[in-house]
């Protein structure tokens, strides 16, 4: 798989990045492992989780994604192999959401431990926390680079204000900044990231990292109707995907996958792979067929008059 250099890290990552949450969640550990050595197997190497990932799943407490990564390493051997990235500051059972060097410092040695590995390539702040001042937050980043245990720095959920003021404050102190963006974006999920984010991303050059990138699977095309989504796991997720807009973005979607036979993932992740900007999507599969699937997006060749349908349909 084609790899390029993540925004200002001397790290090469594909062009996909696999979502973790699904790891203990709606994947139980054995199925998980397969998934995992699926992506090694198909060189998609650049893997994306949290420290509270998925404590919203009944039975479980936080934690489950990375402990299975860290098995997972241990019994492969690959970790060297994998760029890893994983957050800290949102909450799970115990812990709040906290950007407080306390937590910073104890969230990074609990996530090591749970991954079984010494470093970890990208780490990110998973959501603001206004109660800790800003040069708190990043004395305590700083320090985690300093010393080795985490190589690069992110942001998500953050707003695009709050991350200017923390690189600035990064710099004029000589410390480590956040130089990648993890923001929802999707063919539904537009205007945040295209009028707030993306004049940012353009002065700091922020390396970008899409999550639900298929909104939760509604663009999947899986589901016709809001009654189609009873009873599964991300029922809640989806709910508000059904509208008029939806479903004008699905229709089209469906007439550009019935173009090129493909099927309408391929199409809503190809359809950020076309962007003018380079966007990494965070992708998800629970089957082989899924992840073929999402493979398969990578060399779809969407045409100006694809994407001028897309874009169409996807106006506000």
């Amino acid at each position: 798989m084609e790899k390029y250099v993540l925004g200002k890290s001397d790290l090469y990552v594909p062009k996909l990045c696999f979502g973790g949450n699904v790891l203990g969640w709606t994947l139980d550990e054995r199925a998980s492992m397969r998934m995992l050595d699926a992506l090694y197997d198909n060189d998609l190497t650049f893997i994306d989780t949290a420290n509270n990932y998925s404590h919203w799943a009944p039975g479980n407490r936080g934690g489950e994604s990375e402990a299975i990564l860290g098995k997972w390493f241990r019994e492969s051997k690959k970790r060297h192999d994998v760029v890893l990235s994983t957050k800290v500051g949102g909450s799970m059972q115990e812990v709040e959401r906290s950007l407080s060097k306390e937590s910073i410092i104890k969230g990074v040695d609990a996530s090591l431990m749970r991954l079984r590995t010494d470093y970890i390539d990208l780490y990110f702040s998973h959501h603001d926390d206004l109660d800790t001042p800003i040069e708190e937050t990043m004395e305590a980043f700083n320090h985690l680079v300093k010393v080795g245990k985490v190589r690069y720095l992110g942001a998500s959920n953050l707003s695009a204000d709050r991350i200017e003021r923390s690189n600035a404050i990064a710099r004029t102190k000589g410390w480590a900044e956040y130089i990648a963006l993890q923001p929802l974006y999707n063919l539904y999920d537009r205007s945040k990231y295209e009028q707030e984010y993306q004049p940012l991303v353009d002065k700091e050059k922020l390396a970008v990292m899409s999550y639900f990138a298929l909104a939760s699977g509604f663009l999947s095309g899986k589901y016709d109707s809001i009654e189609d989504t009873y009873g599964i796991a991300r029922e809640e997720m989806l709910k508000d995907y059904f509208s008029e807009r939806g479903t004008r973005i699905l229709n089209a979607i469906k007439v550009v996958a019935q173009r090129h036979n493909v099927t309408c993932s391929e199409v809503a992740i190809a359809w950020q792979l076309f962007q003018e900007y380079r966007i990494i999507p965070i992708v998800s599969a629970t089957t082989q067929q899924q992840l073929n699937s999402l493979l398969n997006s990578i060399n779809l060749p969407l045409t100006t008059e694809d994407m001028l349908l897309l874009n169409s349909a996807s106006e506000l």
